[in-house]
């Protein structure tokens, strides 16, 4: 091996060892200072980049390698930071903190939970606070709230969104999936700063707790909305 290649190598091995010590950390309950995305991003997209060099024709796989390996951990690295960014700015807009913890969907004081995931940040909106019962009209308080997501938004024009309702399983399937459709597109409409975003009702699939008393049931009431990085982080918010 060359000392070039040495070099370079051991410039990639030790990146993602200093990337991965610390990726588990707890984040804050205010503002996320972390930043794990950031260096989990690193970390994949060394290896991603390692690989692609190796399996690429050529002579020197090695070398190969070790360059892609420094080339993937700054784009992954990039991506994780604007997560990162991202979740911070929407929690300070809205009010909030930053929570990771899931057991926070379970809390009925929370009407905002703002959590970072490895693709994505995920907002979720209470029903209580979002729409009057049984109604897709966002109240004047939620319609600000999802202005300020949306005047962040405008920094970001390749984050990719996606908006779902969600209700609890009182009434039809069809009149729940209709009301979850509806409510989607209520937020969706205030977030096409960049083009309109993917909507989706799930109806009562999917819910936080079992939908067996009042207090339950209002946890499964929300609108959720995600802000991926790119196409190939988006999940299925009636799966996932």
């Amino acid at each position: 091996m060359k000392p070039i290649t040495r070099k370079r190598s051991f410039i990639a091995v030790s990146l993602s060892a200093l990337l991965l010590s610390g990726c588990f950390n707890q984040p804050g309950l205010v503002k996320d200072d972390s930043y794990n995305r950031t260096k989990v991003g690193a970390v994949l997209g060394a290896i991603a980049g390692a690989v692609a060099g190796y399996n690429t024709k050529g002579k020197d796989k090695r070398k190969r390698a070790a360059i892609g390996a420094v080339l993937g951990a700054a784009a992954g690295a990039g991506i994780g930071y604007v997560l990162d960014k991202q979740a911070n700015e929407v929690a300070e807009a809205l009010g909030t903190g930053v929570e990771n913890d899931p057991l926070a969907a379970l809390d009925p004081e929370r009407s905002i939970i703002v959590s970072k995931h490895p693709g994505y940040v995920h907002i979720l909106f209470r029903d209580k606070m979002m729409f009057p019962f049984g109604s897709s009209k966002l109240r004047p308080s939620a319609k600000m709230k999802v202005l300020k997501v949306a005047k962040l938004l405008e920094r970001y024009p390749q984050t990719i969104v996606g908006v779902a309702g969600f209700t609890d399983n009182v009434g039809s399937r069809s009149f729940n999936q209709k009301l979850s459709e509806k409510r989607a597109r209520s937020v969706a409409d205030l977030l096409s700063v960049n083009g309109y975003p993917h909507t989706k009702g799930c109806a009562f699939d999917k819910p936080i707790a079992p939908n067996d008393t009042a207090q339950n049931r209002a946890l499964n009431r929300r609108v959720e909305v995600y802000l991926f990085a790119n196409e190939a982080s988006m999940v299925d918010p009636c799966v996932n």
